[in-house]
């Protein structure tokens, strides 16, 4: 199933795996023994260094834009001014990470132009092959920084936040700039916003993390959209008092209203089913002492589905039922909004290309939805977008654990070369 597009063995869906195993080491990782690799630190200055040169053996221009992002440019064949097929993911990671959640995707984007550059095929268009600095939000308290620069959505306020250290973005890159080639020579990230006319289509392959295709023996899948994230704090006070001396009917138990709260925001969610999803994925306790009834929790709500009102009404009633008990409990409660990320669905003409492509490659198509966040989402504000799915095994991700077949990034590989030249046959 391997489209015959030049005689380069080298060229394949397992080397951008072997890339992304050597990209999972120090100097590419910022913790010893595993993979950590944060926003414009030291691992994602090298990790920068390492793929600028394989971008540029594959036929690239490449260049640092003020957001910390690598682009290589893959020209067209008459016009330098030609709009670019951006094909992306990101390079930073979670703490002790996988090595394919986000670099995969840039590999196989390197690895697609280097195919059409073996045999010198050009289009009417440009490829980018653009590989994003963060996505996963492990330095600063927002996510997607650097495709929401290039899409041009950062906000002033955005711009001022800080890491734990106090460090702004703009210092983060000051710094930055001292350890990375290509030279970084613009370090505001505003400078980073890409105009619609420059850009034709947006292309992300990103492993499913998600069991699905595992489940369905399927190497492959077309994304169709991905779900909206609402994430929320909240805060419920009490009374810490003594663990031996105050009665039950007497307690204020922040901690029992906490868990009572996470019970029932479980319920609502399976009650209300569809692709609605909610996770409890971060509880702080105070004083965290075994003698000592809590008087102070803090917890986080990841909520997510495709459908936006669904979503919502799900975050209306569990915080109506979280109310409900803190009153019930005698406790005091703040429900605070960290993010709302809308939904995105993906282009449907791109979409049904990226399905015609995978029947021309040998595979059956199959539509999926993403309940993990991509940068694809925010380049939708940009311009038409469009994902492919990797199986992983498993469905692990996050975790050390991640795995792919060569045969299934082989089959990414096809399928992304299929869906190139169909662009270029529907552009003309």
């Amino acid at each position: 199933m391997v489209t015959p597009i030049g005689d380069i063995e080298e060229i394949s869906g397992a080397r951008a795996v072997t890339r992304c195993d050597r990209l999972g080491v120090q100097p590419y990782s910022d913790m010893e023994g595993g993979l950590f690799r944060a926003y414009l630190m030291p691992a994602h200055a090298a990790t920068i260094n390492t793929v600028a040169g394989w971008m540029n053996e594959a036929g690239m221009v490449t260049r640092t834009d003020g957001a910390g992002n690598l682009i290589g440019r893959y020209g067209a064949e008459e016009n330098p001014d030609a709009p670019a097929l951006i094909i992306g993911s990101h390079l930073d990671s979670v703490y002790n990470a996988g090595r394919y959640d986000g670099p995969l995707g840039v590999m196989l984007g390197i690895e697609c132009v280097a195919a059409f550059n073996a045999c010198n095929k050009r289009f009417p268009f440009a490829i980018e092959v653009v590989a994003f600095g963060d996505e996963e939000g492990s330095r600063f308290p927002i996510s997607m920084i650097c495709s929401r620069a290039m899409a041009g959505m950062l906000t002033e306020a955005e711009l001022e936040i800080t890491d734990r250290s106090g460090t702004t973005p703009e210092q983060a890159l000051d710094a930055f700039r001292e350890w990375v080639y290509p030279p970084l020579y613009n370090i505001d990230p505003r400078s980073a916003a890409r105009a619609r006319k420059d850009v034709l289509a947006y292309l992300e392959p990103h492993i499913e993390q998600g069991p699905v295709l595992e489940s369905e023996d399927r190497s492959v899948g077309v994304v169709k959209g991905i779900a909206g994230q609402l994430r929320f704090e909240v805060i419920v006070k009490g009374m810490a008092s003594h663990a031996g001396t105050t009665t039950m009917n007497l307690r204020r138990d922040a901690l029992a209203g906490a868990a009572e709260m996470m019970f029932t925001i479980e319920s609502i969610a399976h009650r209300l089913g569809e692709d609605l999803v909610a996770t409890v994925g971060r509880i702080e306790v105070t004083p965290s002492s075994t003698n000592v009834v809590p008087g102070y929790t803090r917890f986080t709500l990841d909520l997510r589905s495709l459908d936006m009102a669904h979503r919502d009404r799900a975050a209306a009633e569990m915080e109506q039922a979280v109310r409900n008990i803190a009153h019930l409990r005698r406790l005091s409660l703040e429900w605070n909004k960290l993010q709302d990320l809308a939904s995105s669905p993906c282009d449907k003409g791109l979409t049904a290309l990226l399905e015609t492509a995978m029947e021309t490659a040998g595979f059956e198509k199959r539509t999926l939805t993403s309940g993990a966040g991509h940068d694809a989402m925010v380049m939708s504000a940009l311009c038409p977008t469009a994902m492919l799915f990797i199986r992983c095994e498993g469905g692990v991700s996050h975790n050390p654990a991640e795995r792919v077949r060569f045969e299934d990034t082989q089959a990414a590989l096809d399928v992304m070369i299929e869906f190139v030249k169909a662009l270029e046959a529907r552009e003309l």
